[in-house]
């Protein structure tokens, strides 16, 4: 077969993946029944496609949230976790986390239902690898406590972002507000 017609078809497919994933993501933020036959109508693929992409609605939404999950990561390496004062990185990478979970949340309680927690953690491991990394620096520096061990901080720094943005939903809050509070709630937490 000739170069040309593989790259094209290597470029369909391409296209036609990306188009079911945000065909997917689209659905999930609205909170609309997700099934098959909606994503591919949605997405404007045939279901033979989408199933020759993804054969189960569980990689479909696996698919969504690795996606995201990368455009987290992308997000919180421009946050610089790994530079300037522990107490100042912890600031950024909670700034990024919050815009990252703004972006995401309504897509990811929707996810909820099509994957594992187990899924979702998997997914999520390169994130809590930059938390858990920050909390161990920040020991190592002495910016941060010590009578916790670095993962309790990491853990608990996911449960006060998680936490806060449902108190931002019920309550009404606005979210820079939020932010400024969350800050400070995770700058007494490691410090």
């Amino acid at each position: 077969m000739p170069e040309a017609v593989v790259d094209h078809r290597r470029a369909t497919a391409e296209r036609n993946a990306a188009a079911i994933l945000d065909a997917a993501s689209r659905l999930l933020e609205r909170g609309a029944s997700l099934n098959m036959r909606a994503i591919a109508t949605e997405a404007g693929v045939s279901r033979p496609t989408l199933y020759a992409h993804y054969p189960t609605i569980t990689d479909v939404v696996e698919a969504v949230i690795e996606r995201a999950v990368r455009n987290s990561v992308a997000s919180m390496e421009a946050a610089r976790p790994a530079s300037g004062p522990a107490v100042e990185a912890l600031e950024r990478v909670a700034a990024a986390s919050w815009g990252q979970l703004a972006q995401f949340s309504s897509m990811a309680a929707g996810a909820r239902e099509h994957v594992s927690t187990a899924a979702v953690h998997r997914a999520h491991a390169p994130i809590r690898g930059y938390v858990l990394d920050l909390a161990a620096r920040g020991q190592a520096e002495g910016a941060f406590r010590t009578d916790m061990p670095a993962d309790w901080l990491m853990t608990m720094y996911f449960a006060l972002v998680h936490a806060a943005a449902d108190h931002v939903s019920e309550h009404r809050m606005k979210r820079d507000d939020a932010l400024a509070l969350l800050q400070m709630s995770l700058r007494d937490l490691f410090t």
